[in-house]
């Protein structure tokens, strides 16, 4: 188990709530966003805008580990006002912060929009390059790029987790066959993240997250191998309202 300090940005959006709810009392947690009244007294937090380096910072100051879910996450976010400053500068800043703080591991957000220029009948594999399908997704893979350029010192460890369609179903709910194959469930997306934390690692890697479905539009197989990940949701499951695993 970790005792290292990790920084979690967005803390306060789905996956980030996810996650200190999950975990906030294993880790060794700070956690911060642009509103941090959010968060419990019991756990370490800060407000931090990610498009202003110097609180950027002070945020990873004394971090081991930092886990960078803060972003717009709208696949029609409009680029020049929200894609460029927020996703695009913002994981700039907080690549430098965490470089120049002397962090060990960062953690980033990537997604699966970052690759949806894919056919959709076409399995992306982890080694398989980005070819966004939007705006949104360009951003995420300029911070793939990001993530690959502060590893190649060997100095931090690296992990662009291309997070798929984090979701709820239910039984006799309808999706599209697109939505069902990259459903990854809220405690699978968490685990993963959690993993990435543990896994004993150097360099850059790309990891998918994306839950054990039946047909999955992202692969896992070198996920599973780097990480160990051990999703327990499959999204034909739920939807055919068979019991799942717990």
């Amino acid at each position: 188990m970790s005792t290292r300090k990790i920084l979690v940005t967005g803390a306060a959006g789905k996956i980030g709530n996810a996650f200190w709810m999950a975990y906030g009392d294993e880790l060794d947690l700070r956690l911060a966003d642009v509103d941090a009244s959010r968060f419990p007294d019991s756990l370490e937090s800060c407000t931090l805008d990610i498009t202003d380096l110097p609180g950027c910072l002070a945020a990873c100051e004394g971090v081991d580990t930092v886990i960078h879910l803060a972003a717009d996450p709208n696949p029609d976010a409009d680029f020049m006002t929200s894609v460029l400053p927020v996703n695009m500068v913002g994981t700039y800043n907080m690549l430098l912060a965490a470089k120049t703080q002397g962090c060990k591991r960062f953690i980033f957000a990537s997604s699966a929009q970052a690759i949806e220029g894919y056919p959709k009948d076409v399995q992306v594999h982890e080694c398989m390059a980005p070819r966004p399908g939007n705006l949104y997704g360009v951003g995420k893979a300029f911070g793939e790029a990001l993530a690959s350029l502060y590893a190649n010192d060997g100095e931090m460890t690296t992990i662009a987790v291309r997070i798929a369609n984090v979701n709820e179903f239910h039984p006799g709910e309808v999706h599209s066959h697109r939505d069902v194959a990259a459903f990854i469930s809220v405690r699978d997306v968490v685990a993963l993240l959690r993993n990435c934390v543990e896994a004993e690692l150097s360099g850059y890697h790309v990891v998918h997250g994306v839950s054990n479905n039946r047909y999955k539009r992202l692969a896992i197989d070198q996920t599973k191998a780097i990480v160990g990940y051990a999703p327990l949701d499959d999204a034909f499951n739920i939807l055919e309202g068979r019991t799942q695993q717990d």
